[in-house]
């Protein structure tokens, strides 16, 4: 197999695989916020929660749902900051994939790579980041 990155690239290439994954991992966990509520343990992310409070309208009480999952919509979740975080968050993820999968890339297809294009690359990793 040949190879548009020099040995650099390529340890750029891992470690970009790397960060990827470990944001988009960072960003589908719902750990970002660890307390309690009701004396039970809850967490929540940008967009998923564990442990969270519902009406029971039979009951005319509030109880503890203990299940992770997503909010209902995209409005459902809490507020407007929460739902920019999740889209900036969301974007940044899906650009420094790119950047690492053409990353890998390059290192089985020769004359993928260029020097303009491993700057661009970096530029967008620094805004995905």
């Amino acid at each position: 197999m040949a190879s548009s990155l020099t040995c650099a690239g390529v340890v750029w290439a891992f470690l970009s695989f790397l960060c990827a994954a470990a944001s988009c991992v960072g960003f589908f966990m719902p750990y970002w916020l660890l307390g309690s509520q009701l004396e039970k343990s809850v967490s929540f992310g940008t967009f998923r929660r564990c442990s969270y409070p519902v009406r029971d309208e039979t009951r005319q009480m509030t109880v503890m749902v203990e299940q992770c999952g997503r909010y209902a919509s995209f409005q459902a979740i809490p507020s407007a900051e929460w739902r920019i975080c999740t889209v900036v968050t969301g974007l940044g993820c899906g650009l420094l994939l790119l950047v690492a999968l053409t990353a890998l890339m390059g290192c089985c297809v020769s004359e993928l790579i260029s020097r303009t294009v491993g700057r661009v690359a970096g530029g967008i990793q620094f805004l995905g980041g």
